[in-house]
């Protein structure tokens, strides 16, 4: 049935909310057997790159010349590094530093959240040696003391990373203390359950698959809705000087 031009999907100054139902498929160069779903780029205003890759058996997500991040939503895929190949199913994930030479190659069909950025050198500080693991390897924390709300930190908290990737699980009902308003941007996409978000002065409804680009200085707060844990995973840029 048309939907009548009706989608929960909305462009704003410094927020975005791209939902599955206004999602449009394509090819990024170096992709075989695969697609990606554009969700942030410097078109919208962000300073990286996230899109989730919809791969098929055997199909490539392609080099790349940035630092690239990927996160696997549902398959098994292999990444080659050095001659050394490493499986990863749901929940896997990988931090390649910027020019590092690997392959990944989906043994079956398989969804990635995959983030790039150019790398933002510090003088003294080397680059990271790439990083393969799992969610289920990280000691989760309670975000501001509050044990219903817990943090995974993906990437460690160092100076030799210029953005952060976390995963934040939400008990049904928890919420954010405070509604938060700070330089960093941020890249959310929906892994479970659902809520409300605050953007700006506008409140919206999101869901397994959504994702929100949040510029600098938006406000912004969630809330979880259901009877299910939410869960999201969420980039923001890091350890650097906002002059660069």
């Amino acid at each position: 049935m048309h939907n009548l031009g009706q989608t929960r999907s909305v462009r704003r100054p410094n927020h975005s909310l791209h939902t599955p139902d206004a999602f449009i498929r394509t090819r990024l160069p170096g992709m075989s057997k695969a697609s990606a779903i554009v969700h942030a780029s410097p078109a919208l205003g962000a300073s990286f790159t996230q899109y989730s890759a919809e791969i098929e058996p055997g199909g490539t997500l392609g080099s790349c010349s940035f630092q690239r991040f990927f996160y696997v939503l549902e398959g098994e895929v292999h990444l080659d590094l050095d001659g050394d190949r490493h499986t990863l199913v749901k929940d896997g994930y990988a931090y390649l530093p910027q020019d590092f030479s690997h392959s990944l190659t989906a043994a079956q069909p398989s969804r990635l959240a995959v983030i790039e950025k150019r790398y933002q050198l510090l003088p003294g500080v080397s680059p990271s040696a790439p990083i393969v693991a799992s969610e289920s390897e990280i000691v989760g924390q309670p975000l501001m003391g509050d044990v219903d709300l817990t943090l995974r930190a993906l990437l460690p908290d160092t100076l030799t990373f210029d953005f952060a990737v976390n995963t934040m699980t939400y008990q049904p009902g928890a919420a954010l203390s405070m509604v938060e308003m700070h330089v960093m941007e941020h890249g959310l996409l929906m892994l479970e359950g659902g809520g409300i978000y605050r953007l700006d002065d506008a409140w919206y409804p999101v869901s397994v698959g959504d994702f929100i680009w949040m510029g600098p200085y938006c406000p912004q707060w969630f809330g979880a809705i259901g009877k299910t844990p939410a869960k999201y995973l969420i980039y923001k840029d890091w350890n650097r000087h906002p002059l660069g």
